[in-house]
């Protein structure tokens, strides 16, 4: 039976079998029954990780401590309003935080807690369900969520592509007039379109070509891990992060 520890788009948190390339945290969210409770963050550092550390091996529910939440990709897990882990993705952070500063035009790269405070703002509301906000589509960069025209999914060169907790269907024929729903986070949303390129699962690539290749603004990655017991949620085997 999966543990609930797969994260949708939305930032909801699901008992799911899906295989994902990602994993990352929020704090302890269960109980010692391995069961989620009410909370669905423990603070406001919410991050994304590579699932093989060091070749670490550790329980995804450890008693007392973080719980281990798994995501398709980077897209989702950005999407959810998550960001890089400056620990085991350094390199991937710099990167974020160094987009953030272009973006917002800062004088200098902002501090994880200050871009943290930021997210949590714009991923949650009052009621903690997912804030979303509207943009023209053709103003949007590859690699954010979106819904529009009956689906959740990727925006990839113009294109919706729905979401899965297996990987991306082929591309939705949908005519965005106006305004689309879009899930990502602003903040993430303008570091994205000032340079940072998310990793994004090899199923969006699927179905048929797309012009001139991958877009410039995705990475496309299968980290090896992707092949074993990645998101096998009751296999104590799983290899995790500690950051």
């Amino acid at each position: 039976m999966p543990l609930q520890n797969r994260v949708m788009p939305t930032g909801e948190i699901v008992a799911d079998g899906g295989r994902g390339l990602m994993m990352g945290n929020r704090g302890c969210l269960h109980g010692p029954g391995r069961q989620l409770g009410v909370s669905r963050w423990r603070s406001q550092l919410w991050i994304c990780c590579v699932l093989d550390w060091k070749g670490v091996r550790r329980d995804p529910m450890p008693p007392g401590r973080w719980t281990a939440l798994f995501f398709l990709d980077e897209a989702t897990a950005l999407a959810a309003g998550h960001r890089p882990c400056a620990y085991c993705r350094r390199q991937d952070f710099l990167d974020f935080a160094e987009a953030w500063r272009t973006a917002q035009r800062l004088a200098r790269r902002p501090w994880a807690n200050e871009m943290d405070s930021v997210l949590h703002r714009e991923r949650v509301g009052r009621l903690r369900r997912q804030l979303t906000h509207p943009a023209p589509a053709g103003e949007l960069p590859d690699g954010v969520m979106i819904r529009a025209g009956g689906y959740t999914g990727l925006f990839l060169a113009g294109r919706l592509r729905p979401w899965s907790s297996r990987g991306y269907g082929a591309p939705a024929e949908a005519a965005w007039p106006g305004a689309v729903e879009v899930l990502t986070p602003p903040s993430t949303v303008a570091a994205i379109a000032a340079g940072y390129r998310p990793l994004v699962h090899p199923t969006a690539l699927t179905g048929p070509p797309l012009p001139g290749g991958a877009p410039p603004g995705v990475r496309v990655h299968v980290p090896a891990a992707a092949a074993g017991p990645d998101a096998r949620s009751g296999d104590r085997r799983q290899p995790v992060s500690r950051a």
